[in-house]
């Protein structure tokens, strides 16, 4: 099987591994309201900050989010145009895949 290695590519494998773990579900919901600070993610998700920045660099790598500083604190939003990447892809595997179900091999 031959898997294009395009940067496109790359990026949305990246993207829908950051979307497949619940914890990073809930961040990007909870970011999807607003940005957040690292203490009031893991206020609202109950997890510690240890837990929570392996799942918040892992959403970065995929360019899921953005990181901004402020002072002593870093907050968290969503990279948009990421997300309007996949839900492209997606759309457009939806329209080019066959609605027909397989012929018979013989």
């Amino acid at each position: 099987m031959v898997v294009s290695s395009s940067p496109d590519t790359i990026l949305i494998m990246a993207g829908c591994h950051g979307l497949s773990d619940p914890l990073r579900l809930a961040i990007v919901e909870l970011l999807q309201k607003q940005e957040l600070c690292v203490c009031e993610l893991c206020d609202r998700l109950q997890v510690n900050q240890s837990k929570l920045s392996f799942h918040l660099k892992t959403l970065k790598e995929a360019k899921l989010i953005r990181a901004r500083q402020s002072g002593r604190w870093m907050y968290y939003s969503l990279n948009l145009p990421q997300f309007v990447a996949i839900e492209q892809y997606l759309a457009d595997l939806r329209r080019n895949a066959r609605m027909n179900s397989a012929s018979d091999c013989l």
